[in-house]
């Protein structure tokens, strides 16, 4: 029981460092979101947004960084 209490806090203070990543990156990058490609839908009581090409940049930039990291690990 003592590992799924440790397992919990990792994941608590993962999601906390990716939203604190997210703060920072939407400070230093406003155009992350405003991408030609992220679909928004308005109306008089809704709002729909749905970030589709900023989603796929970041999988991409994540991806390649995350190539680097392993292939430097790995040596």
């Amino acid at each position: 029981m003592v590992e799924f209490g440790r397992l919990l806090v990792i994941m608590g203070l993962a999601l906390a460092f990716c939203g604190v990543v997210i703060l920072v990156a939407n400070h230093f990058m406003p155009w992350l979101g405003n991408l030609p490609g992220d679909i928004r839908i308005e109306g008089e009581n809704y709002k729909i947004y749905f970030p589709l090409a900023s989603m796929i940049l970041i999988t991409v930039l994540g991806t390649i960084l995350l190539n680097i990291i392993l292939r430097i690990i790995r040596r």
